[in-house]
Protein backbone atom coordinates (compact mmCIF):
# COMPACT_ATOMS: atom_id res chain seq x y z
CA UNK A 1 0.00 0.00 0.00
CA UNK A 2 3.54 2.38 0.67
CA UNK A 3 4.17 1.73 -3.03
CA UNK A 4 1.10 3.45 -5.09
CA UNK A 5 1.11 6.28 -2.11
CA UNK A 6 4.64 7.29 -3.20
CA UNK A 7 4.07 7.16 -6.67
CA UNK A 8 1.02 9.13 -6.70
CA UNK A 9 3.03 11.65 -4.39
CA UNK A 10 5.75 11.37 -7.17
CA UNK A 11 3.28 12.08 -9.88
CA UNK A 12 1.07 15.16 -8.03
CA UNK A 13 4.83 16.77 -7.66
CA UNK A 14 5.70 15.93 -11.55
CA UNK A 15 2.04 17.70 -11.71
CA UNK A 16 3.03 20.92 -9.85
CA UNK A 17 6.42 21.11 -11.97
CA UNK A 18 4.38 21.13 -14.47
CA UNK A 19 1.93 23.92 -13.79
CA UNK A 20 4.64 25.75 -12.39
CA UNK A 21 6.60 25.13 -16.37
CA UNK A 22 3.70 26.87 -17.58
CA UNK A 23 3.07 22.92 -19.06
CA UNK A 24 -0.70 22.66 -17.61
CA UNK A 25 -2.09 21.75 -20.63
CA UNK A 26 0.28 18.78 -21.83
CA UNK A 27 -0.32 15.41 -22.51
CA UNK A 28 2.19 15.02 -19.35
CA UNK A 29 -0.19 16.61 -16.86
CA UNK A 30 -2.99 13.88 -18.57
CA UNK A 31 -0.59 10.90 -17.98
CA UNK A 32 0.43 12.36 -13.76
CA UNK A 33 -3.53 12.40 -13.20
CA UNK A 34 -3.94 9.05 -14.93
CA UNK A 35 -1.36 7.65 -12.73
CA UNK A 36 -2.58 8.99 -9.84
CA UNK A 37 -6.37 7.97 -10.37
CA UNK A 38 -4.83 4.56 -10.86
CA UNK A 39 -2.74 4.69 -7.75
CA UNK A 40 -5.98 5.88 -5.40
CA UNK A 41 -8.32 3.38 -7.06
CA UNK A 42 -5.21 0.65 -6.12
CA UNK A 43 -4.94 2.27 -2.64
CA UNK A 44 -9.03 1.90 -1.90
CA UNK A 45 -8.63 -1.49 -3.25
CA UNK A 46 -5.58 -2.90 -0.91
CA UNK A 47 -7.70 -1.31 1.90
CA UNK A 48 -10.81 -3.35 1.10
CA UNK A 49 -9.02 -6.76 0.81
CA UNK A 50 -6.74 -5.92 3.95
CA UNK A 51 -10.79 -5.09 6.23
CA UNK A 52 -11.98 -8.53 4.92
CA UNK A 53 -8.99 -10.16 5.58
CA UNK A 54 -8.91 -8.37 9.05
CA UNK A 55 -12.60 -9.49 9.61
CA UNK A 56 -12.44 -12.60 8.56
CA UNK A 57 -9.30 -13.28 11.35
CA UNK A 58 -10.99 -11.57 14.08
CA UNK A 59 -14.63 -12.68 13.67
CA UNK A 60 -14.39 -15.66 15.46
CA UNK A 61 -12.62 -14.38 18.53
CA UNK A 62 -15.89 -12.05 20.08
CA UNK A 63 -13.22 -8.92 19.32
CA UNK A 64 -15.12 -5.29 18.67
CA UNK A 65 -14.28 -4.58 15.06
CA UNK A 66 -16.42 -1.96 14.57
CA UNK A 67 -13.33 0.81 14.91
CA UNK A 68 -11.02 -0.93 12.77
CA UNK A 69 -13.87 -1.71 9.90
CA UNK A 70 -14.87 2.43 10.26
CA UNK A 71 -11.19 3.47 9.84
CA UNK A 72 -10.98 1.73 6.88
CA UNK A 73 -14.10 2.74 5.48
CA UNK A 74 -13.41 6.02 5.51
CA UNK A 75 -9.70 5.70 3.97
CA UNK A 76 -11.07 4.05 1.41
CA UNK A 77 -13.93 6.45 0.85
CA UNK A 78 -10.77 9.31 1.21
CA UNK A 79 -9.24 7.01 -1.52
CA UNK A 80 -12.10 6.91 -3.56
CA UNK A 81 -13.04 10.75 -3.46
CA UNK A 82 -9.53 11.45 -4.44
CA UNK A 83 -10.03 8.83 -7.71
CA UNK A 84 -12.84 10.36 -8.88
CA UNK A 85 -11.17 14.02 -8.43
CA UNK A 86 -8.34 12.74 -10.67
CA UNK A 87 -10.65 11.28 -13.16
CA UNK A 88 -12.75 14.25 -13.73
CA UNK A 89 -9.84 16.77 -14.24
CA UNK A 90 -8.56 14.14 -16.55
CA UNK A 91 -10.96 14.41 -18.64
CA UNK A 92 -11.34 18.24 -18.47
CA UNK A 93 -7.61 18.44 -19.04
CA UNK A 94 -8.12 15.78 -22.01
CA UNK A 95 -11.09 17.95 -23.51
CA UNK A 96 -8.87 21.29 -23.32
CA UNK A 97 -6.49 19.64 -24.73
CA UNK A 98 -8.31 18.41 -27.51
CA UNK A 99 -10.05 21.50 -28.25
CA UNK A 100 -6.41 23.58 -28.20
CA UNK A 101 -5.34 21.20 -31.21
CA UNK A 102 -8.55 21.22 -32.94
CA UNK A 103 -7.90 25.39 -33.09
CA UNK A 104 -4.50 25.18 -34.05
CA UNK A 105 -5.36 23.10 -36.67
CA UNK A 106 -7.95 25.72 -38.02
CA UNK A 107 -5.45 28.70 -37.65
Amino acid sequence: MVTPFFIALYQSLKLLSYIDQNKVFSELSVRALKYIKYCAITISTLIVVGIISGFILIAGKGEDITGFISLGLMLTFASMVIAVFAAVLQRLLQRVIDIKSENDLIV
